[in-house]
């Protein structure tokens, strides 16, 4: 239920509507913290698309908004990456199956305005979740509570407060903590297409020289596609006419869905990204973008996020049961040593990939096609680098 004007103590406050942003706040009030949501109403809508791990679904599931988002889903069963570099050295074709791991699927892709339309509704229902629908103004942080002021004029007090606004976090830049931002001459052009030819769950990503050409399946038989270009080369795109463009798309593609037909409007943005110094600071602590940013490439960005935030959860829960101050420095210092491996390992990852396929320089390319080679022929390598995709730390336990 939204209020309005009024002076509120909550436990824990996040600010941010996106699906970091509202997925915290339902986990965190059903565990029984008082819990308040401010989120902006959002004036566009997201045509981009998100695919999402096992253990992502796992969550959803949780928090009861899967059945929903489920029949607006494609499951992810395969997930080939194809070098069309062109260049003297050239990996072989991998493919990664979820069957060699005996799981139906790795996960599914879905529609982000859809992820969005059922997480605003399912905050709106939530017990002890409050939604303001604004934006904060102005925050303050105290050994004993934050204060925040919402644009709307609402104050609200809170032990703890949660920034997930994004990757120019006010809340971040209020408490003074320090970023390492770097950027790509690369943008990524995002799009949904229709084709004639069934994708059967198959994921595939094309290694080209100026970034990953990636199709991903969407239910029936539409895929969304994220096609990294330098900026000449994405602008080059966005003035194609339609039948110019979808002509083009199709053959980056090599046909292997057939023909193309536009099914949603073609956006673009430039490659960045973003390192926080620190995840936590008096009375907050940051999840989602205002943490860490790369590119998307391996799907990896939301689901780390939402590792951020089961791992936030858990700590917040366990305070709350023995009665301990939910924003004291021990609790948040326990979230941070928690969680920055897992950032810093996957933010140089998709660095390092990224860049690798940049680069001319020989030993970085026969460095990784020879990583490429291995993981096609090596089985015991391949299934580990399947488990550390989908959760970290997996792909080093004993499997029988």
């Amino acid at each position: 239920m939204t209020k309005t004007k009024h002076k509120n103590l909550f436990d824990v406050a996040i600010v941010g509507g996106g699906p970091s942003g509202r997925i915290a706040a339902l986990m965190i009030a059903q565990k029984g913290l008082s819990t308040a949501l401010i989120a902006p109403p959002s004036g566009k809508s997201d045509g981009r698309t998100t695919a999402l791990w096992q253990k992502s679904i796992a969550l959803l599931q949780d928090i009861g908004v899967w059945p929903e988002l489920a029949p607006s889903s494609a499951s992810l069963k395969k997930m080939r990456m194809i070098d069309d570099t062109g260049r003297l050295i050239r990996a072989p074709e991998v493919v990664f199956d979820s069957a060699e791991l005996e799981l139906e699927e790795f996960g599914f892709n879905i529609l982000n305005k859809e992820l969005n339309y059922v997480l605003k509704e399912k905050c709106a229902k939530q017990d002890r979740l409050t939604v303001f629908a604004d934006s904060v103004d102005t925050a303050s942080f105290s050994v004993e509570l934050a204060h925040l002021r919402t644009s709307g004029g609402d104050e609200i007090q809170t032990r703890l407060v949660v920034a997930a606004d994004g990757r120019n976090s006010l809340l971040r830049q209020t408490a003074g903590i320090e970023v390492k931002r770097w950027s790509y001459p690369q943008e990524a052009v995002v799009l949904n297409l229709e084709h004639p030819l069934p994708h059967q769950g198959v994921s595939t990503e094309f290694h080209t020289p100026t970034g990953p050409f990636t199709l991903v399946p969407l239910p029936g038989r539409q895929s969304s596609l994220v096609c990294v270009e330098s900026a000449e080369g994405a602008k080059k795109l966005r003035d194609l006419s339609a039948a110019e463009l979808e002509l083009e798309l199709e053959r980056r593609s090599h046909s292997i869905l057939g023909k193309f037909k536009l099914a949603s409007e073609v956006q673009s943005f430039p490659l960045s990204g973003l390192s926080a110094e620190r995840l936590v600071d008096q009375r907050l602590a940051l999840i989602g973008e205002a943490a860490h940013v790369f590119p998307p490439i391996g799907a990896q960005g939301l689901n780390l996020s939402l590792r951020d935030i089961a791992d936030l959860t858990e700590i917040l829960a366990g305070a709350h049961r023995r009665h301990q101050d939910v924003g004291s420095p021990a609790v948040l210092d326990v979230y941070e040593k928690r969680r920055l491996k897992d950032i810093r390992t996957r933010t140089n990852a998709v660095d390092a990939l990224n860049r690798s396929l940049l680069t001319g320089f020989l030993p970085v390319q026969l460095a990784r096609g020879a990583g490429m080679y291995l993981a096609g022929k090596v089985g015991p390598l391949r299934r580990l680098l399947m488990r550390e995709g989908l959760e970290p730390g997996s792909g080093f336990l004993l499997h029988r």
